[in-house]
């Protein structure tokens, strides 16, 4: 009985340490092909952040913004070069990328791609002709079929530029920030077909100016938050879950009080705990750190951390919360920080990744 209990330990340690070993944390990062070469595919050794260059998947269209399907087995790119889409797929052994397909991206200069929780649907951000595009997915990961298309008006004077799509956690409702008419579209999505109708409350609306950029649900579903671009704030709203709609509540600035030169905000995420939210600054060259109240949704300041590089495009916060990546556009580097849970502050690690013109980083494990 000895021998066999031994034995059967023996066998649940070696699973284990098997287990361990074979699981992978791969890097994705998208960049400008002006001097970049397409997406970068890195392995990740989050010990001591050591990393290995797994492929260099070549594209001159500048596959910039980069997400995943939520069964993690196919990546989707805005390709702002020629204004196209992308899907690929990703070996779930290796994380190495194949090409599948490619669609228009329905209008012009596509900077942000989202898709539904559900993985029904893809949402095209075409920033310069301000169309909001829609495809259905398919099962083997193709973007099939055109769902709808968006044109954004503005009032007179203003250009649209839509910047970004973010979907509800139930994927009932799309948040779509257009940087040039400062509005948040609220929109229904048809469950089945992908179609948007105007929410009840078609929209929220910010200070003139301000540009929508990027817009971040808190974890618990009860509060948003904008990044704008031109104002440098931070725009938060109370969620109304049956309706989709935005209530506004406050309006913090992202820069230090004696900060005096041009900064303009960019990427906004939270740490999987929800406890804190974090917005990148390019001009100040920093990522805004804010306590949150989870219960009222107030934010408080809780300090700045140096990118240590040029125009923090987009970041990432680990899903374990352990520590933060930053994409520095002009200085061709992927930076490291460790993150501290209970501060929330960022410490630079002295690790980084010789990239060119970086602009998306996107992480994902492989068992």
């Amino acid at each position: 009985m000895r021998l066999t209990i031994l034995t059967f330990f023996c066998l649940i340690s070696a699973v284990m340490t098997f287990a361990q070993k074979s699981s992978k944390e791969i890097l994705y990062v998208g960049t400008y092909t002006q001097k970049g070469e397409g997406i970068y595919v890195y392995e990740l050794d989050r010990k001591d952040f050591s990393i290995k260059e797994l492929q260099v998947l070549t594209s001159k269209t500048s596959p910039s913004f980069l997400e995943f399907h939520p069964n993690k087995k196919y990546l989707y790119a805005a390709n702002e070069g020629n204004n196209t889409v992308s899907s690929f797929s990703i070996d779930q052994s290796t994380g190495k990328m194949t090409s599948v397909n490619a669609k228009s991206s329905l209008g012009k200069g596509p900077c942000h791609v989202a898709v539904d929780p559900k993985g029904r649907f893809l949402y095209v951000s075409n920033y310069g002709s301000g169309q909001l595009g829609v495809y259905l997915l398919n099962a083997d990961g193709t973007i099939g079929a055109a769902a709808d298309s968006i044109q954004d008006k503005g009032a007179a004077g203003q250009k649209p530029h839509m910047h970004s799509v973010i979907p509800s956690a139930d994927g009932k409702f799309i948040y779509a920030s257009d940087l040039g008419i400062d509005k948040i579209l609220i929109y229904a999505v048809d469950q089945k077909t992908g179609k948007l109708t105007p929410g009840s409350v078609p929209y929220a609306e910010v200070k003139a100016g301000d540009g929508p950029r990027h817009f971040a649900i808190h974890p618990n579903g009860n509060f948003g938050y904008s990044a704008c671009e031109l104002g440098s704030v931070v725009n938060s709203f109370k969620i109304v879950k049956n309706s989709g709609a935005l209530v506004p509540m406050e309006r913090v600035t992202m820069l230090p009080g004696d900060f005096t030169g041009k900064s303009y905000a960019a990427d906004i995420h939270f740490s999987p705990d929800g406890k804190f939210l974090y917005a990148s600054n390019r001009g100040h060259e920093s990522l805004a750190i804010y306590a949150v109240d989870a219960q009222t949704g107030k934010l408080t300041v809780a300090g700045h951390a140096d990118t240590h590089g040029k125009h923090p495009r987009n970041f990432l916060i680990d899903q374990k919360g352990d520590f933060s990546i930053v994409t520095n556009r002009d200085n061709d580097n992927v930076v490291f920080f460790t993150r501290d849970a209970k501060t929330g502050q960022l410490t630079y690690t002295g690790k980084e990744i010789s990239v060119p013109t970086p602009v998306c980083v996107k992480q994902l494990f492989l068992n």
